[in-house]
């Protein structure tokens, strides 16, 4: 089992036809995902092919839907096109939308996370500014590397891409059911939250990896849901012990001001919720061993 992504995914990938879409779409299909379209207006009609492997590109989501019963849409869409993009995807009510892209508006980003609740969150968003996610051995939604892990029972959600990939590699012997890349920006679709709950009630992952960063409040309400609501072991990790005060780390949302924010506060709220959380990654992959076994 995995979550939000499996192998009958059927994905579509926005702005496949993009020099970052096309790298990646290949990417993807060397990983096995079910790729069935791209969406670009402008090349509604044509194919592409990937080595050997024939994508059609469809001029919107609803007709690459409705033609391909498509469920999952990757976004590389360039900044100032990507509010339009989800949008669009919300309005064609597709189940996953997947934004890759970086530095979009905070403004964008909170007006299309606010249009989703209004039509009532059928569409779920990962992201933006995430490497999306990968069920390892079923499907790759995104940019995370397909070889460095194999299927496995730890489940991993993180704000940060590369410390996902080192996460992975570091227990790759062990290998994960699902990691989810939620994205560091100031306004993000799925949060920690909604990750920890689906591990939680998927039977085929046996621990949670949970890596946050400084800024905001969304590892302390992780913990508070952890305490009330997760039974199963968590570890986790927090970046940014020796950032500065008052200075952007790395991603618009990882700023702190004054105490909030920290991260010694972070870690002080996840361990009185039962998380061990290690110092490093390389820490925190061993006490995810230790719990296991392995």
């Amino acid at each position: 089992m995995a979550i939000f992504l499996t192998k009958d995914s059927k994905v579509i990938v926005q702005g496949m036809t993009g020099a970052t879409g096309m790298k990646h779409t290949k990417l993807m299909l060397g990983d096995g995902t079910n790729i069935v379209g791209g969406v670009n207006p402008r090349k509604a009609g044509t194919t592409v092919d990937f080595d050997g492997t024939e994508v059609p590109v469809f001029g919107s989501v609803a007709e690459a839907m409705e033609k391909t019963g498509a469920d999952v849409s990757v976004l590389f869409v360039p900044p100032a096109f990507a509010k339009a993009a989800v949008v669009e995807a919300i309005d064609a009510e597709i189940p996953l939308a997947v934004v890759i892209t970086e530095g979009i508006a905070v403004h964008d980003s909170a007006a299309f996370w606010a249009y989703a609740g209004s039509k009532g969150n059928k569409t779920r968003i990962i992201g933006p500014n995430c490497p999306g996610l990968i069920t390892p051995g079923q499907s790759n939604a995104g940019i995370i590397p397909g070889d460095i892990t194999k299927p496995g029972r730890i489940g991993l959600v993180s704000k940060s891409g590369t410390l996902t990939y080192q996460m992975m590699y570091e227990l790759r012997d062990i290998g994960f059911s699902s990691a989810v890349g939620i994205g560091g920006d100031p306004v993000i679709g799925t949060t920690h939250i909604d990750a920890l709950a689906a591990f939680e009630a998927d039977p085929e992952t046996d621990l949670i990896v949970m890596i946050g960063e400084i800024g905001g409040d969304a590892e302390e309400r992780a913990a508070d849901f952890i305490a009330k609501n997760v039974t199963k072991p968590v570890v986790g990790y927090v970046a940014g012990f020796t950032a500065p005060e008052g200075k952007t780390m790395g991603h618009a949302g990882a700023i702190v001001s004054g105490s909030s924010g920290t991260a010694a506060a972070k870690k002080e709220a996840l361990e009185a919720a039962g998380v061990k959380v290690g110092k490093t990654p390389t820490e925190t992959a061993k006490l995810a061993r230790e719990i296991l076994g392995a």
